[in-house]
């Protein structure tokens, strides 16, 4: 090979690919801004050719960026898969895990057919679901696990497994007005409260417009220009995108997921908790 890549270049390109911030990065994989920078320039100086246009507003990826970031993908995904295979022991049982919509569309698929994939014999059951009702399910024994979003000043208990950074959304081209128009889920909710907490610190008036339990409600709600709403940054759906940093809009505090477990996991379930936490770390969203 002309070049050698270690693992934690890759994370640092991949967490400023997908925030489209080199500060945004630094935060989500817990390291300053210039470190972060020094990686991507020593990425870049490896492979021969620029992989973000650099200004002082936006960072854009170049058209190699574009191409290098699937493969750095892989490559990240083949290590864990890896290690995985020759460390996880054949098992098999029932597993019913519970987790949130836009989590469980966006990253655990990967992540559960990678378990899969290596435990053929192992049953996975999983509910998507708003996080109280999952606490609530998990409260009566429904669940083996659950990965819950949660504010870490409120929300005690379960290990944390994902910290995420939160940005204003909206249609491409939406305007908000001097009242913001808000697309938010229903009490309790963390997005919800982060959304409020923020536009109240600044004075800035509200209107909840449009209000829906399902993560596909709120986009098309959004989509259809009826409102803003909050979402982690690396979760942005095609058609909508951030404002962070425009129109006066405050910052929005970060927000978590925690994994939560039974007292009596079975060895499948052991396994695959080690695995989702493993899996995540891996994907250089962690904020150590």
């Amino acid at each position: 090979m002309p070049f050698h890549i270690d693992s934690l270049l890759l994370k640092s390109f991949i967490a400023v690919a997908e925030t489209g911030s080199f500060s945004q990065a630094a935060t989500i994989i817990g390291r300053t801004q210039s470190a972060v920078s020094l990686q991507i320039r020593k990425l870049e100086d490896s492979l021969g050719c620029l992989l973000f246009e650099r200004s002082s507003r936006q960072v854009a990826m170049t058209e190699q960026g574009e191409i290098f970031l699937g493969y750095a993908r892989r490559m990240v995904e083949l290590q864990w898969e890896a290690y995985s295979r020759l460390n996880e022991p054949d098992i098999a049982g029932n597993i019913t895990l519970g987790t949130p919509e836009d989590f469980a569309t966006h990253y655990l698929p990967k992540i559960l057919s990678t378990f899969a994939l290596h435990h053929p014999q192992v049953q996975m059951n999983v509910e998507c679901d708003l996080t109280l009702n999952l606490l609530n399910g998990f409260k009566k024994g429904k669940f083996d696990m659950i990965l819950v979003k949660r504010d870490p000043e409120k929300v005690k208990g379960g290990t944390r497994v994902w910290r995420e950074p939160l940005v204003w959304a909206a249609l491409d081209g939406y305007r908000p007005k001097d009242s913001i128009q808000l697309v938010l889920s229903p009490q309790p909710c963390i997005y919800r409260a982060r959304a409020l907490a923020a536009l109240d610190r600044v004075r800035r008036p509200w209107n909840i417009v449009y209000t829906s339990q399902s993560l596909a409600g709120t986009i098309a709600a959004v989509r259809a220009g009826l409102g803003m709403t909050v979402l982690p940054a690396t979760m942005i759906p095609d058609g909508l995108v951030s404002l962070r940093g425009t129109h006066r809009l405050p910052a929005l505090m970060h927000s978590e997921i925690a994994l939560m477990k039974k007292d009596d996991l079975s060895e499948a379930a052991r396994m695959l908790e080690k695995h989702i936490a493993q899996s995540l770390e891996n994907l250089a969203y962690h904020d150590n």
